[in-house]
């Protein structure tokens, strides 16, 4: 595994949908059986030190600074879409030349295992991209992995736009990447925003690669409950749930 690796970590939601139970701290400062859910990914990526690790933060950001001090911040003032957050992340990376894992703060169940294969797959691999995809039994509105006849990876269909066919596919795409950091820089000043939400996403930066002959490729793994994400109260419930069972 590289041992220069960086991260990037996402953590500058509100978390709206959580805001329902009168909490006013940031998504990623939602505890889950006793702790920060973004507390679970910085231990699951702890194979990349402190001061590799970027955080990028928004609302509220002054409890997650003071939550994980030894880390390194990048402010993501307006919220405009993954792919901006990680734009926020470039001036704290600086000229950094080498394999960046770009991660979500409140999907807590990802396990170290799971982020050590994708940078293994960097490694092995002659990419520029490794994306995360994976199998579960749950139910899950993420975008679609569509591979070509030889297995190869093509692109991710969100599931609004799937077709039925396109919905019958079980390798979901978990959100979660290791770039070449030159590269990811440079394909992010080409993000258009032109979507109902006005935002910049991350998802097209993939795409954005292979077009200009840029290898990506999808690291499958049997992902299960890893792959829940928190946005919700009742999936907060479920994770602090599946956290304790984890613990006994």
């Amino acid at each position: 595994m590289k041992k220069n690796m960086k991260a990037i970590v996402l953590a500058a939601g509100k978390g709206t949908r959580l805001q329902t139970e009168n909490c006013d701290l940031p998504k990623v400062m939602r505890l889950a059986n006793g702790k920060p859910l973004l507390h679970y990914v910085l231990e699951s990526i702890g194979f990349i030190a402190p001061e590799d690790t970027v955080i990028v933060v928004g609302y509220q950001k002054q409890y997650v600074m003071d939550g994980f001090p030894g880390y390194v911040f990048a402010e993501q003032a307006q919220q405009l879409g993954t792919g901006h957050a990680v734009m926020c992340a470039a001036e704290a990376l600086g000229d950094y030349d080498g394999p960046v894992l770009v991660c979500c703060g409140d999907m807590p169940l990802l396990k170290r295992s799971t982020y050590e294969a994708m940078a293994e797959a960097y490694d092995k691999e002659d990419c520029a991209c490794v994306i995360l995809t994976g199998t579960t039994d749950l139910s899950l509105p993420y975008g679609r992995v569509l591979r070509d006849k030889n297995g190869a990876y093509l692109r991710i269909v969100e599931e609004k736009d799937c077709t039925p066919a396109q919905l019958a596919i079980t390798e979901l795409n978990a959100g979660v990447y290791v770039f070449d950091a030159k590269t990811l820089f440079a394909c992010l000043g080409e993000l258009k925003n032109e979507n109902a939400q006005g935002e910049y996403y991350l998802t097209d930066v993939p795409e954005i690669m292979m077009k200009k002959g840029c290898r990506v490729v999808a690291c499958r793994q049997e992902l299960g409950k890893q792959i829940i994400g928190v946005n919700t109260p009742a999936q907060l419930a479920q994770t602090e749930a599946i956290l304790r069972e984890e613990t006994r």
